[in-house]
Formats: C-alpha cells, structure tokens, sequence
C-alpha cells in the first residue's frame, strides 16, 4: 500500500522532527518545509499531499498567508499549529477553511490520531478509492483520470469538479452548490469561475464532455448513460 504524503511546516527543526518521527512509525511519508515559502515551492511541486501540518508563526510567509494560497487552489487537509490561544487566530483559521486547530504544547500521539480521524472523514485513508462512470475513471488516491483508458490531464481544481459531478451523477446542481462544495464555503468568487472550468473541463474530455450537461438558469448535472 501506497503510503500517504504530508507536508509538515514549522521552523523549528526540533518539532518538525519529532512530528515526522510520530508519523513516520504510523507509516505515513512525510515531507519538510522550514518556512511558508518552501511550504508552497513543495506544496505545488507535488500533486499527491494528502494532509498539511502548518505552523502559524514563521518567517517569509506566515502560516495563514500559506492557507490562503493553498485554499485558491485545493481543499487538501489542514491542521494549523500555534503557540497562542487566541480566539481571533481559532477564528482567523478557520474562515481561511483549515481542518484542526491544536494549540502547543501538544502530545504528538494526539497529534497523530487527529490526522489519523481527518484522512477517514476526507475518505483519504482509503487509498483504493475509484470512481468510474461511462468509461471515466477517476483514482482519488493517485489524482489520476482516464477516459476509454488514456489518461486526462486535469488541473487540481478541474479534477475535482469532475470528482464532484461523478460522485453526485443525476442530480441536479446549482452554481452556488457546486462553488460551496468544490471551491470551498468561505470563497467570494463568481459563479461564472464555474461556467470557465466546465468549459475547460468539458474540453479536454473530448467527446465525454457532454456528460456535463447545463441546465439553464441554475447550474449543470453529470449523466454518464450505459
């Protein structure tokens, strides 16, 4: 089994290490970053974290400013670290849409059940989830799409929009539904981001791309057929 990614950021090496020795026994692949800069360089050069543990305070780019970068383009897992107990920066977080709160010190085997409960409820502790509708087949795990067999290239967010109409096939739904549920609740985007990914989408589905079908008025519905 393919061991799942995630990117630990704190500028302290001495916790950085002993979360990744916390992680590591419980099997999990576990990547470096000393500050938000390096976070992101890494964040985006990989395609497959499953999970980020993000320090608040660091040096080049605070913790917050990294979840903010990181949520324009992906809904991957954050738990955010600090050394405060202030209720604005709980707060703070959470509008930015991160997953956890722990506050320091903490015990890093608390730690660990917390990732541990976050990758179930994000079905990511399943490695093994396909999707497959009408010859499309989508490896959440491996973010890999095929059609017919040959393999779709996808951006992050293109990805999971198609995820999102296959998991939700038949029914009917709105643009606000789909910005909610793909772009996250706390985006202030138009609807028409939608209408632009779907073109795209639709696009490079080739002759699949009318699966998507528009619903004029209010939104679009995925219908695979036989």
């Amino acid at each position: 089994m393919e061991r799942l990614k995630i990117l630990v950021v704190d500028d302290e090496s001495r916790m950085r290490k002993l979360v990744k020795d916390f992680l590591t026994k419980s099997n999990y692949e576990v990547l470096e970053a000393e500050d938000g800069s390096q976070a992101l360089d890494i964040f985006f050069e990989q395609n497959d974290i499953a999970l980020v543990i993000l320090d608040v305070m660091m040096p080049k780019i605070d913790g917050f400013q990294v979840c903010r970068e990181i949520r324009a383009y992906s809904r991957v897992p954050i738990i955010m670290l600090t050394a405060k107990s202030d209720e604005r920066d709980e707060l703070l977080g959470f509008e930015l849409g991160i997953d956890e709160y722990i506050s320091k010190p903490f015990s890093p085997k608390i730690l660990v059940a917390r990732v541990e409960a976050i990758l179930r409820r994000t079905n990511q502790m399943n490695v093994d989830t396909v999707l497959e509708a009408g010859g499309i087949v989508i490896n959440k795990a491996a973010h890999i799409v095929t059609i017919d067999g040959a393999p779709v290239d996808l951006s992050y967010k293109e990805f999971e929009l198609l995820s999102y109409f296959v998991e939700n096939q038949g029914i009917a739904l709105s643009r606000e539904k789909i910005l909610n549920s793909v772009w996250n609740y706390d985006y202030f985007g138009d609807a028409r981001t939608i209408d632009t990914h779907v073109k795209k989408l639709r696009s490079k589905m080739g002759q699949k791309g009318d699966t998507i079908k528009t619903i004029w008025g209010m939104g679009y519905k995925f219908e695979a057929g036989s």
